[in-house]
């Protein structure tokens, strides 16, 4: 019976000799690499949704994709949200709402707040960069926003983190390049 470690020292060593490392391992220490890779995928899952139920938001962290929000918040700044519903939604407030038939939500300022007797508001908003309201961003035949627009709120921001997103979604090369050199850190790190 031949050794898989035996077997896999006639290879050529390299650093990126992926294959190579995964093949000196034991199926215990695979075994063990697989189970922590996974711990992290879950343990990030269940910070992420620790984070929606704590904000009452459906995505509590979001990157600001545009300039349409120049000077207060510029392209890649990284924006903490919260969603309370019984919060009021007040004109100048900076709010994150999603549009029907567009799958990126939309960062802009409230401009006007129209409540009703009952306690409906609908609301009105615009880039603090742009020439004109967002009416021409909702869906045909809509001139106001409503409540179940809302994303979040923005509460706080730290500027150009989300540069990464960015990066990521214009390049998708660098993204799953960067993606597998994690994922075979992960998998081939030795514990010491």
């Amino acid at each position: 019976m031949v050794r898989a470690g035996a077997v896999a020292s006639h290879l050529p060593a390299s650093g990126l000799d992926i294959f190579g490392d995964l093949r000196k391992m034991n199926k215990r220490q695979l075994y063990y690499q697989v189970l922590n890779f996974a711990m992290i995928v879950s343990s990030a899952l269940m910070i992420w949704k620790g984070l929606i139920v704590l904000t009452g938001s459906e995505s509590p962290i979001v990157v600001v994709l545009s300039g349409s929000m120049e000077p207060a918040f510029h392209r890649g700044d990284l924006l903490f949200l919260t969603n309370f519903r019984e919060d009021p939604i007040r004109a100048g407030e900076i709010v994150v709402f999603k549009v029907e038939g567009r799958d990126i939500p939309i960062v802009h300022r409230v401009i006007k707040v129209h409540e009703k007797d009952n306690g409906d508001i609908k609301f009105l908003t615009k880039g603090d960069n742009n020439e004109v309201d967002d009416r021409g961003l909702y869906k045909e035949g809509q001139n106001w926003l409503e409540k179940k627009d809302v994303v979040g709120r923005a509460r706080g921001f730290l500027p150009y983190v989300g540069m990464v997103t960015i990066i990521m979604n214009d390049y998708p090369k660098f993204k799953y390049a960067l993606l597998a050199v994690m994922g075979a850190y992960v998998l081939l790190k030795r514990e010491s």
